[in-house]
């Protein structure tokens, strides 16, 4: 999948206007999505949402497999068999059920997901494969339906085995519980170390027609987060009715401007998934070019919107950035560029100090391999211009970007004047919790 991705420019694209043609361009809603996002953290009211999807039901139980008493088992079943889409990790190392996942979604069919959190079932070898496949005929089994039609997703600790006995006591109670209520249970099953439930759903209108239709989202991510495809699980329904094909498209669009711009860490999971899957019990029918139009805005939408609430809620961070690249010789450089910066171990640090570190982000864009001048650089933070043509503005001005980083939510655009190449990505800081987090995770 080609690396395109979205390009917002925060509270000042008014200021930095997107002048490259080549960019892959959102849509008017996912613009605006930045800095006004949502989310429910466990123990929040309101447990069963109002909202349905048409065509789908969900469960989460708790099967054992975590070592904590907590959902770890969800499923996703759909009424009938449903068009769909899949997009897997780009890590050579590759767990069991992503293995199996590409071969099933060769039909482009689907009708149901089975998740387990707390185990990866990767590096686990022959053992793990036959597995992943008893789980997929556990689940056939268990709602009577063909295993070509079923996908296994799993996600914890890599290289050990799965306790197949709480798979096959879990599946079938899974089965039963089955409700078209219950979405939220299956949000809170497939969590690992994250501290929220991530669920987005919305409701657009067919351009032809003005039927509706809804697209929802689930998912799980707080760690291990890199753009290299989808660096999480995920899964998005609709009740529109669309071809495997043009959702195919669809999906790879939304995750190029939503889950191939962020990072938290660097790390790309071995077990990474995004699946969405279209029911067509809904009354619109996506055919033309104007109806698909309005399908991808709204998919552009909620991937973006669960993108976000990933590096809200990535291990340890406390605060949210933005960084753009604008100005670069190609939309390649600007990628590289912004891709390093939000990488980088020192910058996501200074972010965690509120130190408005200037030096730190023009060093990765230096090393990124991305074109640059240092004399012709200007970096802002927020709407303070801290760096004019490669030179420091002074004490006044860093005051000024110090308070910038006071937020919760900031805002950094480099601009390295040398063409009309923009990119931008979303990270998180670094802090003590990340390190204590990963270094007790196994413990």
């Amino acid at each position: 999948m080609a690396q395109n991705g979205l390009v917002w420019m925060g509270n000042n694209r008014k200021k930095y206007p997107m002048t490259n043609s080549s960019v892959m361009q959102p849509s008017d809603q996912v613009r605006n999505l930045l800095l006004n996002v949502v989310f429910k953290r466990p123990g929040d009211k309101d447990r069963k949402r109002k909202a349905t999807m048409k065509g789908f039901k969900f469960a989460g139980i708790r099967a054992g497999i975590k070592k904590k008493d907590a959902r770890d088992l969800g499923l996703i079943f759909s009424d009938a068999p449903a068009c769909a889409a899949a997009l897997f990790t780009r890590n050579q190392v590759v767990a069991a059920p992503v293995i199996l996942g590409r071969k099933t979604m060769e039909n482009g069919k689907l009708q149901a997901v089975l998740v387990n959190s707390g185990n990866a079932n990767c590096f686990t070898g022959q053992q793990g494969m036959a597995d992943a496949r008893q789980c997929v005929e556990l689940v056939a089994e268990a709602l009577n339906i063909d295993p070509d039609l079923v996908l296994a997703s799993s996600t914890g600790v890599i290289g050990a085995p799965l306790p197949m006995e709480k798979f096959k006591a879990g599946i079938p109670e899974a089965a039963a519980a089955l409700d078209i209520a219950s979405i939220d249970d299956f949000a809170d099953a497939i969590l690992t170390t994250d501290t929220c439930k991530k669920i987005v759903s919305r409701t657009g209108v067919a351009a032809d027609s003005e039927k509706t239709f809804t697209i929802t989202g689930v998912c799980k991510g707080s760690g291990m987060i890199r753009p290299d495809m989808a660096t999480m699980l995920a899964y998005v329904f609709t009740d529109a009715s669309i071809s495997s094909d043009k959702l195919k498209h669809a999906l790879a669009h939304a995750a190029s401007c939503s889950f191939n711009r962020v990072t938290v860490d660097g790390d790309t999971s071995t077990n990474d998934t995004l699946v969405c899957m279209a029911s067509g019990a809904g009354q619109a029918v996506i055919e033309n070019d104007a109806n698909f139009v309005s399908f991808q805005a709204l998919l552009d939408e909620v991937c973006y919107e669960l993108a976000k609430m990933i590096i809200k809620d990535g291990e340890g961070a406390t605060k949210l950035a933005s960084i753009v690249v604008k100005g670069a010789a190609t939309r390649q450089d600007a990628f590289k560029a912004a891709e390093a910066i939000a990488h980088s171990p020192l910058v996501k640090t200074a972010l965690y100090g509120e130190d408005p570190n200037w030096g730190r982000i023009t060093a990765a864009a230096g090393r990124s391999q991305a074109r640059v001048d240092q004399d012709k650089m200007d970096l802002y933070f927020g709407d303070v211009l801290l760096v004019d043509k490669g030179k420091w503005q002074g004490p006044e001005a860093e005051k000024q970007a110090a308070l910038i980083m006071k937020q919760d939510e900031i805002s950094i655009v480099l601009d390295l004047n040398l063409g009309d190449g923009t990119d931008q990505f979303l990270f998180c800081d670094f802090s003590e919790n990340y390190v204590k987090i990963n270094a007790d995770y196994r413990t």
